[in-house]
């Protein structure tokens, strides 16, 4: 069922520079600044929330859907609108109805919503270890890559290697996890400050309520 359309429970979050759609003018806005206030930017714009439309990138959406899991605040809906010339998501982001979908977490709690990768560290050209989906071994020995994706359908995510030359076949699964001498972790556009031995991406108990 549509959600019903009522200014006081649906909130718009612009992250950075991005504009609002005119669609969404009379909305309430919150302005979310990327840096150590962002949390509690987030978690106070939202507390009285029913839906909140996020206006910005992939890792803008990845931040509130953090809070919402650390928050337990899970029954909140969420839209995401990429640009603000986009009139027909913004539309679709005050009425359309939504659908629960895997949530898709790290095991620093940190959500992931497009796509994660295991890169090899410093100027090395592979990782070492064995990187794992479920029980299929996607590599044991050195691997140039690994990329990670949620899906919108059980049982949550899948993983490739990338190997430079023709896409390896997905696998499908609940959990992609890694034991490594050494990676960088890129979630969503954005990298861990530092490089890790093991890393962990997994369905969560609870999905999202996604809007689109």
């Amino acid at each position: 069922m549509a959600a019903q359309d009522t200014a006081s429970d649906l909130v718009v979050l612009r992250f950075g520079r991005h504009r609002v759609p005119r669609s969404l003018a009379d909305l309430p806005v919150r302005d979310i600044a990327g840096d150590a206030e962002s949390a509690a930017s987030i978690d106070a714009a939202v507390r009285a929330a029913r839906r909140v439309i996020v206006v910005g990138t992939e890792a803008d959406l990845a931040a509130v859907l953090t809070r919402l899991l650390r928050t337990e605040r899970l029954d909140v809906e969420v839209a995401h609108v990429r640009t603000g010339r986009d009139g027909a998501a913004s539309r679709r982001a005050r009425s359309a109805a939504a659908q629960r979908v895997p949530l898709i977490r790290d095991e620093t709690g940190q959500v992931l919503v497009g796509v994660a990768y295991w890169l090899p560290p410093g100027d090395a050209a592979t990782i070492h270890g064995e990187g794992v989906v479920d029980d299929t071994v996607l590599f044991d020995g050195d691997a140039p890559g690994v990329r990670i994706e949620p899906t919108a359908a059980m049982p949550g995510l899948r993983a490739r290697l990338e190997t430079g030359r023709l896409p390896r076949r997905w696998v499908s699964g609940r959990a992609a996890q890694l034991g490594t001498t050494g990676a960088r972790v890129v979630r969503d556009g954005l990298e861990a400050p530092r490089e890790v031995r093991r890393s962990t991406f997994y369905r969560h108990t609870e999905g999202w309520l996604r809007v689109r």
